[in-house]
């Protein structure tokens, strides 16, 4: 059974234009990473959890912030490792400036010591065309969803 996972993607206008919010996963794995690897805030949904509920407790979890609105169905789509991703579009206006939760890992690799990082180390607004270069392939389908629903 694939894992599951629900994410917002959150949007504004701008003198006319789409910009959408995305995120970075922190730790040392991404952090010279940049094209293809920023995301939805998402994270998976729990076996009793509406997958809606699921992505707005993860946009706060992941941002420090709270996004209210009305949420327009994106579908899902499926990552390059199986992973199914639900996804929302809000309209609104959140800081780049996010606190995310931290997670622990093993770091260096076998080196017995453990560490801490931000889940999501830095967020920011882009354009749809810069969010087609920076996101994770899969998602960029989100994109494609939201502009037909918005016309």
């Amino acid at each position: 059974m694939p894992r599951v996972s629900a994410g917002l993607l959150t949007f504004k206008r701008v003198e006319g234009e789409l910009q959408v919010f995305l995120v970075h996963p922190g730790g040392p794995l991404w952090r010279n990473k940049d094209f293809g690897s920023w995301s939805i805030p998402k994270g998976e949904v729990r076996d009793d959890e509406d997958a809606l509920c699921c992505a707005r407790r993860e946009f706060e979890e992941e941002t420090g912030q709270t996004v209210t609105g009305d949420f327009i169905s994106l579908g899902e789509v499926r990552q390059a490792g199986g992973k199914i991703v639900k996804g929302w579009a809000v309209e609104g206006d959140c800081s780049a400036e996010v606190q995310s939760n931290r997670f622990s890992m093993e770091w260096p690799p076998h080196s017995g010591r453990r560490q801490e990082f931000a889940e999501v180390d830095r967020a920011a607004w882009f354009s749809l065309n810069d969010a087609r270069k920076r996101m994770n392939k899969a998602q960029t389908v989100f994109l494609d969803r939201l502009v037909e629903e918005l016309g």
